[in-house]
Parts: C-alpha cells; sequence; structure tokens
C-alpha cells in the first residue's frame, strides 16, 4: 500500500515537473517594440541563415563541400558575417547571404545575395495577441521579386521570412534594433 502511494506521488511530481516556463515580458520591452514598429525605423542583425532543405544542398553537405564548424544544410551561422535588413520609413535596404538553390539565373552579375535598396510595397502590420508583430510587403533585389515576411518578438528577436520566383525559399534569426545614425 505505501509503496502504491511512493509510486504515485512519484509520477506526480515527475507530470508537474515537466510544464514548460514562460518567460515573461516586461511592459518596457513592448513600448520598445511598438515604438519600433510605429516609427517604421529598425535593422535586423541576423545570426542564421535557414534555407529550405533540398537534395542539392544535402548533396553538398555529403560531399564535405560546406564549411566546417556549424554549417550544415540546414542551417548556416551569420555570426561575424556582414548582414542586415533596415527599414526606414518607405525605403529599405538590405544585404542577406543567400543559401539555397535557385531555380532561375537571370543574371551572372552579383554574388548571388539578396540586396534590397528601394521602395517597399503592400506593406501591412499585424500585432498579435503575444504582442509581436508580423509584418508583410514586397520588395525587388535586381531582377526578382520577393514577398517579405518579418516578425518581431518583444524580446527583441527577428524572423525574416524571403520567398522569390526565383530562388528557393529561405528565413533568418535575429535581432532587432533601433536605426543609429
Amino acid at each position: 500500500m505505501r509503496a502504491k502511494y511512493l509510486i504515485t506521488l512519484f509520477i506526480s511530481c515527475f507530470l508537474l515537473s515537466c510544464s514548460s516556463t514562460k518567460t515573461s515580458i516586461s511592459q518596457e520591452q513592448i513600448d520598445v517594440l511598438d515604438a519600433l514598429v510605429a516609427g517604421k525605423s529598425f535593422i535586423i542583425k541576423s545570426d542564421y541563415a535557414i534555407p529550405q532543405s533540398s537534395s542539392g544542398l544535402q548533396a553538398l553537405q555529403n560531399a564535405g563541400l560546406l564549411a566546417p564548424g556549424d554549417a550544415n544544410a540546414g542551417r548556416f551561422s551569420l555570426i561575424g558575417n556582414p548582414n542586415h535588413l533596415k527599414l526606414s520609413n518607405d525605403d529599405i535596404d538590405s544585404y542577406l547571404p543567400y543559401f539555397g538553390e535557385r531555380q532561375m539565373v537571370t543574371s551572372r552579375t552579383g554574388n548571388g545575395s539578396i540586396e534590397f535598396k528601394n521602395g517597399i510595397k503592400d506593406y501591412e502590420v499585424l500585432k498579435r495577441d503575444n504582442n509581436s508583430y508580423v509584418i508583410k510587403f514586397k520588395a525587388k533585389s535586381h531582377n526578382e521579386n520577393f514577398n517579405v515576411v518579418v516578425t518581431l518578438f518583444p524580446s527583441l528577436r527577428s524572423e525574416i521570412m524571403l520567398k522569390g520566383a526565383k530562388r528557393f525559399p529561405i528565413r533568418y534569426t535575429g535581432k532587432v534594433e533601433p536605426i543609429s545614425e
């Protein structure tokens, strides 16, 4: 009988200790993010590029052609490499290295990165219940149009999803901060 109670107690403690912890968000963090989005003025520096997995990327990894370290076919470290997405009113400036497959190459100039240096179209902002923002717009890099979805979190973490007509989608994760001039 006593063993039954101990087993029940042990299982109860185990199940209760498995709950996930929520990190609390301060009102100050929410206010900072609200100001960045309302001012339409911020810069995102990404830590990782996460391309859509494909057989081509897997073949490169299996052949040992990817850089040593934490680079693999599913995630490339951008730490220490120049990259940014800067939004200032209706102007955008970016340099985002691209890792992935291209379906069509129409020009051999440039280095294959995604560089926005013009205005944006169809700008939309949606604030979610968890105080994060989803920002959608369209932009052009070289001769390719992209659908861009930026998600900003109160912790100032960011996620950028780029979908172009001539290459597989890619996602970037990093941090958002105000533009310092």
